[in-house]
């Protein structure tokens, strides 16, 4: 088979995505490779073809029994011999696929860098090994965000297989990872692949400045907008997922925390909920994510600032990775800066970690298309804004704001630098705090000058002040503020102050829910007139994909992606051969649920 076919064949699709077909070529001819890929980009199939072209058994590294058993369910479910060794199936199990192994009846082999390096004199001696992909690389480098010790150590296995292609596979990695990445694989001469980071169906939108409840309201508004769609919300500790989670379940929504310090059967449940549908909202820390290659996530939420711009664009990745529209939101307030910074200052890599939390400050300030942001991160420029970020659908108006910058900087002034965002705002807001009593700043001048303007408002006119240089944050002093020299002159009048004005959140919603739904409609929906029944059809193939999948044993994801069943809906095939023609459907699959799909699609359209 040509590449091409096999595509076809096994996946369904008639043409590669960019810079797929090029991989896959190169690693036929036997070239060690190093793919850059955004998530939901299609990496797998830049090792999956050549393996199921060339001659022996390919083996997978992977970091996770979770992603490992996601991508062989896959594969299972296309027709193709895949199996993972690992440490959680029984030795009767693992003794009976390295028997398949050895008969050349597996064409990919699932394993952790532990497990290889266990058979790589072993049973791997005994195969013809076709290549080795190893996907997650990053956690290979030290520079890398989720840097693994084991990883490093698999260097050994490309001296050990001379003369077989060797491919590393990654959605984020900087310039100093990837020369490391080569460096401890030992892939010197290798060729370098680097796909566009660009993710057209992700929203990327920020909310600044909000907590307690009012972020609280603004979290529940986002997710019932998104009712009965798959959706994860990232959190920095394990003490919040599972107070948020609580919160969340008792507003009656459908939701579960996850993280390290649950039992792993705990985690293996929620995972398998969640993944099968049955569990409509996780609320993680970022121990949950990669082993997901769920594909009908439809948005992710970050409630506090993540550490870096890789562990972000990775996590919004695991939306819409079936090309579909979906939502990604951002919470970001001062009090993330404050819990970030004392991580990185406490870390074994401050300087990078400090640096690289800059970068993620920067991009949640900003008051510049986000999208471009990012993709200058990655090394990628475009001439045009994005239109599909909370700047581009609603640009920030500016204002003149040095009287109201003078009033916070007079009342930073008059505490000699002793308070903390929190106590400003109450000095300004003429409120009695507790730290306001017992220091005695409702004496100073300053104390209601800004009762106007509400808190949440003053929190971003705050935010927006640190970013603009005129205030810095004393870590070592209690996170006290102090103003700059820059301060200082806006202070005293020297210089002039144009502000964005605070977005009222009010209005958000129904901007966001009306943009969020447009594409959606645009990309798979039939004429006006048939919208309805397109819908209706679409929610019918979804109720037969879940019965099939519980059958089976699968997530219903693999049955069929939602973009698939969207396709379906709106071209209504009423024969088997006229259902194969739908792309993202193989021959493995026309053949075992056409008649099904068929069938059904027939019955709704006869009503």
């Amino acid at each position: 088979m040509t590449p091409l076919e096999a595509l076809k064949k096994y996946f369904g699709y008639d043409a590669f995505r960019p810079q797929q077909e090029a991989i896959v070529r190169a690693v036929l001819e036997g070239k060690d490779c190093l793919v850059l890929m955004p998530t939901g980009g299609g990496k797998s199939i830049c090792y999956q073809i050549p393996a199921l072209i060339r001659e022996g058994t390919a083996i997978v590294v992977s970091p996770l029994i979770s992603l490992m058993k996601d991508q062989v369910e896959a594969l299972q479910a296309a027709g193709i011999a895949a199996c993972a060794l690992n440490s959680g199936q029984s030795e009767s199990e693992n003794l009976r696929i390295r028997q398949e192994c050895k008969a050349g009846r597996i064409r990919l082999l699932y394993l952790s860098p532990e497990m290889l390096l266990t058979e790589l004199y072993h049973l791997v001696a005994d195969l013809q090994v076709s290549l080795v992909a190893i996907d997650e690389a990053h956690c290979v480098s030290q520079w890398g965000h989720d840097f693994r010790p084991e990883y490093a150590q698999l260097g050994a296995a490309r001296q050990a297989l001379p003369g077989v292609p060797f491919i590393a596979l990654t959605a984020t990695a900087d310039k100093v990872t990837r020369q490391d990445i080569v460096r401890q694989l030992r892939l010197d001469g290798c060729h370098t692949f680097i796909a566009s980071f660009d993710r057209p169906n992700l929203s990327l939108d920020v909310e600044r400045g909000l907590s307690g409840k009012d972020k609280l309201d603004a979290l529940l508004r986002f997710v019932r907008r998104h009712r009965d769609e798959s959706g994860i919300i990232y959190c920095l500790s394990r003490k919040n997922t599972e107070k948020l989670a609580e919160e969340l379940v008792r507003k009656g929504l459908d939701a579960a925390p996850y993280h390290a310090g649950l039992t792993p059967d705990e985690r293996d449940r929620v995972q398998t909920e969640f993944i099968r549908d049955q569990l409509q909202i996780v609320v993680a820390t970022v121990a949950f994510g990669m082993g997901i290659d769920k594909s009908n996530v439809r948005w992710v939420v970050h409630y506090q600032l993540p550490k870096s711009i890789e562990s972000f664009y990775q996590e919004i990745g695991r939306a819409g990775r079936d090309g579909l529209p979906a939502d990604t939101l951002l919470f970001y307030n001062y009090a993330d800066i404050i819990q970030l910074t004392k991580f990185a200052e406490e870390s074994g890599q401050r300087e990078i970690n400090r640096e690289r939390l800059d970068r993620m400050r920067e991009y949640a300030e900003a008051d510049v298309c986000r999208r471009r942001i990012l993709l200058n991160y990655f090394g990628e420029t475009t001439a045009h804004d994005c239109g599909n970020c909370d700047i581009c659908k609603n640009p920030p108006q500016r204002f003149d704001g040095h009287i109201l910058a003078q009033k916070a900087l007079s009342a930073i002034v008059r505490t000699n630098g002793q308070a903390d965002f929190r106590t400003v705002i109450d000095i300004l807001r003429a409120r009695f705090s507790p730290a306001v009593k017992e220091k005695g700043y409702d004496r100073l001048p300053t104390f209601g000058v800004g009762r106007d303007v509400p808190p949440r408002e003053w929190q971003d006119y705050l935010l927006q002040l640190l970013q603009l240089g005129l205030l810095e944050i004393a870590y070592d002093e209690d996170n006290h503020l102090k103003i700059t020299t820059l301060g200082a002159d806006v202070l005293y009048g020297r210089r002039g102050l144009q502000l964005a004005r605070t977005r009222r959140e009010e209005a958000a919603p129904k901007r966001a829910a009306k943009a969020a739904q447009a594409p959606r409609q645009a990309l798979f929906a039939p004429p006006a007139a048939d919208r309805e029944r397109a819908e209706a059809l679409f929610q019918e193939l979804r109720a037969l994909r879940l019965r099939l999948a519980s059958e089976q044993g699968f997530p219903p994801y693999i049955i069929m992606s939602d973009k698939v069943l969207r396709l379906l809906a709106a071209a209504q095939p009423k024969t088997v051969e006229d259902f194969g023609n739908i792309s993202g459907i193989g021959e493995f699959k026309q053949k075992k649920y056409g008649r099904l799909f068929v069938d059904a699609i027939l019955q709704f359209l006869s009503r």
